[in-house]
């Protein structure tokens, strides 16, 4: 896990301190808020539709329970009792005060965590695969890469001022389960043919109103040229990024008008200059950072397996839950548990104080505490012997936690929206409450079987609604919240853009039209193990829409 050393503590100290002068300047009057908008935004704190917002830094989605408890307390002292998990595996509390932000940032930095770099044009939260470190096809974990590439990204004097928001990600098996491909940077660890250690990077993928997949421009990268490598390419980016139009800001527009030949002659160029520099990643120094990410030591449980095998027959839910939410670990005794904040009915991503300080417990209690979170605004706990999954189940089922849903229907993506964000054109979180109290039926989400759903209340694409094998987009017209439908996007290692499907929905419309679409990939799957991706990959766009629209042609909306 990271650390803080000597300079990060005194730092932070006197950021915070620095900071709680500014807003009681901004509160008496002294600075106006165009002055006080970029010194906030470099703290975290963002204006929301109704109050202020503060975004924390969960750097790769990794905490401890120490952690964990702090965040319980920020939400029940200075905010009304939840916090929001979020796709950048960071967390949001939605109503603080901004007399309050400084005491916030205060306690966040007694367990070093903080909120710098979670907004501005800068390298914002490095994120990686929630399952790192534990996977069983993992070629090796990406959090000491995570690590160093957060270490050197912090506070750059360099890449301070981009010309945009800048997002890496890293993942360590050939399973994405990062979402590399659309990130301005994907890094994937691979071993090449004499075994060694290194990177295929991809640059230029990205949502909002242009979406675009990542075109990778090295196959292997050698881990000690990490830093050396993407240092040319943010600085081929800082060069010719866009700066007088932030729609056309980020690094995928300068891949897309440049083309990816002529962008990796310039990154090949400007890393042969500095290709010898003290960038250059020493192998002892990468060996030293694995060390704070070493894995518990891992006692054999043989006689899990048994008590697994009973409670999976005595309890029909437990063996529900286990068939969806507990994954294969590299240990054989072990494995990582999926904690849903995803309840039927409930807003996706949140947890309340309670939730969180239980969920600090059990990690402690059973997993050795470590506590992940997803970029599919879930919690995990990576290593948790097979023998306590029936003890933790019982547990999390008390708390409301224990939903059975991973990857499928209810276990739905959503943005804030309309109900907090100013951005918003449309209400995401009543949208995914509708579908999930449609689908909440555990035959009936098990029949339907794997099917990603993801919500953005607006073009920004927080809720990553293009690579939902089913998008929803809210937009405005005329007044009113209209809901636009995407097919076949996803974001795993062969990710995809969905296609339009044709003109938007009423929001009383929606779950009826996601019932439609579901059905009509029930009545044509070869097989049941044929997913809802895989069977639109086969037969395209046109079933859906006849069943949608009616065999007329429809413009898409």
């Amino acid at each position: 896990m990271y650390r803080y050393d000597e300079f990060d503590h005194a730092f932070v100290s006197a950021r915070v301190e620095q900071f709680r002068d500014q807003v009681a300047r901004r509160l008496s009057g002294e600075l106006a808020e165009d002055a006080f908008k970029p010194l906030r935004l470099m703290n975290g704190v963002y204006l929301q539709l109704h109050a202020y917002m503060l975004r924390v830094a969960i750097p790769y989605g990794t905490l401890n329970s120490k952690q964990m408890r702090m965040l319980a307390h920020i939400a029940r002292k200075y905010d009304r009792g939840y916090g929001h998990f979020t796709t950048r595996q960071n967390i949001q509390y939605n109503w603080p005060k901004l007399s309050d932000t400084p005491a916030i940032l205060e306690d966040l930095a007694s367990v070093e965590m903080h909120a710098i770099q979670t907004s501005g044009n800068c390298i914002r939260n490095v994120t990686a695969d929630h399952f790192a470190g534990a996977a069983a096809d993992e070629v090796a974990d990406p959090r000491p890469y995570a690590e160093i590439l957060r270490q050197w990204s912090s506070l750059h004097p360099e890449f301070s001022f981009l010309p945009r928001k800048f997002k890496i990600a890293v993942t360590g098996a050939d399973k994405d389960r990062a979402a590399i491909q659309v990130h301005d940077i994907g890094l994937q660890l691979k071993k090449n043919e004499a075994g060694e250690l290194g990177f295929a990077v991809y640059v230029g993928g990205g949502q909002g109103r242009t979406p675009l997949i990542a075109k990778k421009i090295r196959d292997f990268l050698p881990e000690e040229d990490l830093l050396t490598y993407i240092t040319a390419i943010v600085r081929v980016y800082n060069l010719h990024g866009r700066r007088d139009n932030k729609y056309k800001a980020r690094i995928k527009i300068l891949v897309h008008e440049t083309g990816v030949e002529e962008l990796t002659r310039q990154v090949d160029a400007e890393f042969a200059e500095i290709q010898d520099s003290e960038l250059k990643l020493p192998e002892g120094d990468i060996r030293a950072i694995e060390t704070y990410f070493a894995p518990p030591a891992l006692a054999a449980r043989p006689d899990g397996w048994e008590a697994l095998a009973r409670a999976q027959k005595a309890d029909p839910a437990f063996g529900s839950w286990v068939r969806h939410n507990v994954q294969e670990h590299r240990h054989p005794d072990h494995a990582m548990v999926t904690i849903s904040l995803k309840p039927i009915g409930g807003t996706p991503g949140d947890a309340s104080d309670a939730q969180m300080d239980l969920v600090a417990d059990l990690a402690e209690r059973y997993a050795f505490d470590e506590i992940r979170v997803s970029h599919e605004q879930n919690l995990i706990l990576p290593h948790v012997a097979k023998g306590d999954l029936y003890p933790l189940y019982q547990a999390l089922e008390k708390a409301g936690l224990a939903t059975a849903n991973s990857n499928l229907i209810t276990d739905m993506i959503a943005c804030p929206g309309l109900d907090y964000c100013a951005l918003a054109n449309a209400r995401s979180i009543p949208v995914a409450q509708a579908i999930s109290e449609r689908f909440g039926s555990q035959a009936r989400q098990e029949e339907i079987g794997e099917l990603k759903i993801k919500i953005s209340g607006c073009i920004n694409a927080c809720g990553h609604h293009h690579v939902g094998h089913i998008g929803l987009l809210g937009v405005e017209k005329k007044g009113a919240e209209l809901y636009q439908i995407t097919l076949g996007g996803s974001g795993d290692e062969n990710s995809s853009i969905g296609e339009i499907i044709g003109r938007g929905f009423e929001p009383e419309k929606v779950t009826d039209a996601v019932e439609t679409i579901v059905n009509t990939y029930l009545g044509l799957r070869l097989e049941p193990k044929e997913t809802f991706l895989e069977a639109y990959r086969r037969v395209g766009p046109k079933p859906f829409k006849d069943a949608l629209y009616g065999n007329a042609a429809v413009e898409a909306a």
